[in-house]
């Protein structure tokens, strides 16, 4: 469990211990009307009355005990009531100061954990295309700092152990609180076109090497986006009737590229840098077969300078910085990486 999971804001406040005191509280004040109804006579309405008074040690003033037996009663349940409203009182007054202290306390070590990020990635916005990007993000378990400013959203994710910034994404500093400097990639998935530009020409001025996804959502914005900065662009309405067209024309097709994505078939793709003391550096393909060895298949190469070689031969010489796109098993996934250094 992290140590934003364990300081979540449910955990704060200690529930079971104020629902004890409160029972107790009631279950004192039940007693106390049903023993003056019995002992002194008085209605149910008067019993419950005086009770209460007791309990919370305001004093008789209307409506006293009369008798022996109910002054003697009266005596014994005023030092019972008065304890049991002192436990309630102090029950909540310790919760109140334990929530806000460990609150803070929460707060403080989220921050921390926040300046020590590095390599991550920052989601700006949690709707429903961030919380998708949010799962992927945890299923593989990469670092990564969410801003949003819808505060339901932001209780959820803390619940969950997610490292989160209450604020606007377009402020410059949410994204220096989010260590944008220290980032390898920003997700910019905004419900507003401008809003999503703004993020991107702030993030790109602030880190000159950060991969920047925007979301588009009108077709228009695309061009705009790219200019600001952003390296892809995605525009969830397009990709939509896409994938609607290739489930009409191309069913199987459809069903295939579904199931890895999905990974029902244990199948995912991935990239992976060839780095400068890899044994793969100026070899040929033919040479290493990766295939055999390591039982991926490589569908592209996309080199230094952007080039991309789709489905490479046995000839392809592989160089350092080659971006290998392949497709595979979990398991064999870790082995390439471990190859290619």
């Amino acid at each position: 469990m992290s140590t934003s999971q364990s300081l979540s804001i449910h955990s704060f406040f200690p529930r079971q211990k104020l629902v004890y005191a409160l029972v107790a509280v009631l279950i004192t004040i039940i007693f106390g009307a049903v023993g003056f109804h019995l002992i002194e006579g008085f209605s149910w309405g008067d019993s419950f009355y005086v009770a209460v008074q007791t309990v919370t040690t305001v004093g008789y003033g209307d409506i006293t005990p009369v008798t022996p037996a109910g002054r003697l009663f009266a005596t014994i349940f005023i030092l019972f009531g008065a304890g049991t409203a002192l436990y309630a009182l102090t029950a909540v007054a310790q919760a109140v100061f334990q929530s806000e202290v460990m609150y803070a306390l929460g707060v403080r070590m989220r921050r921390r954990e926040m300046d020590n990020l590095q390599n991550h990635r920052i989601v700006c916005g949690a709707g429903r295309v961030g919380r998708r990007i949010i799962s992927q993000l945890k299923r593989q378990h990469i670092p990564f700092v969410v801003i949003e400013k819808n505060r339901d959203r932001v209780a959820a994710m803390i619940e969950n152990g997610d490292l989160v910034i209450v604020g606007d994404a377009t402020l410059e500093s949410n994204l220096q609180k989010a260590g944008v400097e220290r980032a390898v990639g920003l997700a910019s998935c905004l419900p507003d076109d401008a809003d999503n530009v703004y993020v991107v020409l702030t993030a790109r001025g602030m880190n000159e090497k950060l991969h920047i996804v925007a979301r588009a959502v009108e077709e228009e914005a695309e061009s705009k986006l790219i200019r600001a900065g952003a390296n892809r662009v995605i525009a969830p309405i397009v990709i939509g009737g896409r994938s609607m067209a290739a489930a009409l024309l191309k069913p199987a097709l459809a069903d295939f590229m579904d199931s890895i994505v999905a990974e029902d078939m244990g199948l995912i793709f991935e990239q992976v840098e060839i780095s400068a003391g890899s044994s793969l550096v100026d070899k040929r393909l033919k040479d290493v077969d990766l295939r055999v060895e390591v039982d991926v298949l490589i569908v592209a190469i996309r080199r230094e300078n952007s080039e991309m070689i789709f489905h490479p031969s046995g000839e392809t010489v592989l160089l350092e910085g080659d971006l290998l796109i392949v497709i595979g098993k979990l398991e064999a996934m870790k082995k390439l990486v471990e190859v290619c250094g």
